[in-house]
């Protein structure tokens, strides 16, 4: 009785993925055949199927190759660009649910498949997840409880900007400023808990005062923009004005993040 052999993979998805069309993903494996033997240096055919949700469940793309071993049986191909047998691999949606590789093998070249394979994709490569993940997007100028704080600046598209904490973490010189801030950083901050809040810079300074009523910010702080070896910019939030001071001197620190 002819028996089946599974493929070893040997570096599903970890090797490439194009961002240009099409789309494709990595593939490599050992080819054997019945009695065991490395398959090499000789065309295979393969028919290679994404399945979802079970190592059984419904083909949502297949396609055909006939790829060449090497002279230690491994063959490489990218999955994407085969003969489309059904379905579309640019359209497949990897946000939705668990998806495998079946692969089947005819090791003499043609469709007559005695060797099958299945493999769980326990991750799917960013350039293509990211297809169909949908990211939150903000608007500038809004408090948001989970990004810890009031968004004051934003891109256009509103999926990453600049966040201002809502509170202020203490006086502190401006050697010791970004110790304060670490130490805040390992606690809740605006209810929520991050550990990249930082100084603001002179810049991003002027954009907390633009907004210094809806952050609640009344006081002088430090940015992290230095002046000289001695002095670093701050702000004064009374009447926005900017001026270097030194840095020993104690001045409130506000924190910011990025998202």
């Amino acid at each position: 009785m002819k028996k089946l052999y599974t493929f070893l993979v040997a570096g599903l998805l970890a090797a490439t993925t194009f961002a240009q069309t099409p789309e494709k993903m990595s593939y490599q494996a050992v080819v054997r055949d019945s009695g065991d033997a490395l398959v090499t240096n000789l065309a295979v055919g393969m028919q290679i199927s994404i399945l979802q949700t079970t190592a059984t469940g419904t083909a949502v793309y297949i396609e055909t190759q006939t790829p060449t071993t090497n002279i230690n049986g491994l063959v490489t191909l990218e999955i994407g660009t085969g003969s489309v047998v059904s379905g579309d691999f640019t359209t497949i949606d990897w946000s939705t649910g668990l998806y495998f590789i079946k692969t089947e093998t005819d090791p003499t070249g043609g469709s007559s498949y005695t060797i099958t394979g299945t493999s769980q994709l326990l991750s799917v490569p960013y350039a293509l997840h990211a297809k169909t993940v949908t990211q939150p997007t903000y608007n500038v100028n809004t408090f948001y409880a989970e990004l810890g704080g009031y968004v004051i600046e934003i891109n256009t598209d509103g999926t990453h900007g600049l966040v201002a904490a809502m509170q202020d973490q203490g006086l502190s010189n401006w050697y010791e400023a970004n110790d304060l801030l670490s130490n805040a950083a390992n606690h809740d901050v605006n209810g929520a808990k991050f550990k990249d809040w930082r100084l603001p810079t002179k810049r991003e300074l002027n954009l907390m005062y633009v907004q210094r009523t809806n952050i609640g910010a009344t006081s002088y702080y430090w940015s992290s923009t230095e002046y000289d070896y001695y002095f670093a910019w701050f702000q004064y939030f009374d009447n926005g004005s900017q001026s270097p001071s030194g840095k020993n001197s104690p001045t409130s620190v506000r924190a910011v993040r990025a998202f």
